[in-house]
């Protein structure tokens, strides 16, 4: 039995920039990224959150497969955006893949 598998990515940004973070995950980011994830396979649910205390952003996924989840790597809407938040200084941690242990 195939188990599923969490996907997790974290950028940090610099101190002033929360608001046009949250503006950019808000607007271009979900308008481009909503539709191009609900084409892939095996999507479960995705989450984007913010922390602006932390200078933190985080985009967590549940996939039915590591195969599935893998998509998001070639995703071109995904590569794009990484490239639009880059620019405004943030640094991406390196995405996990998390097969879940356990869930309640």
């Amino acid at each position: 039995m195939k188990k599923n598998i969490i996907r997790i990515s974290i950028g940090h940004f610099p101190p002033g920039q929360a608001e046009k973070v949250e503006s950019m995950l808000n607007n271009e980011f979900k308008n481009s990224l909503i539709p191009a994830i609900k084409k892939l396979r095996g999507n479960i649910g995705f989450y984007v959150g913010i922390d602006k205390e932390k200078c933190t952003m985080t985009n967590s996924s549940l996939w039915q497969t590591l195969e599935d989840a893998m998509q998001m790597d070639t995703l071109k809407e995904m590569l794009e955006a990484r490239g639009q938040f880059e620019a405004l200084g943030v640094k991406f941690e390196k995405i996990t893949n998390n097969q879940v242990l356990w869930e309640l």
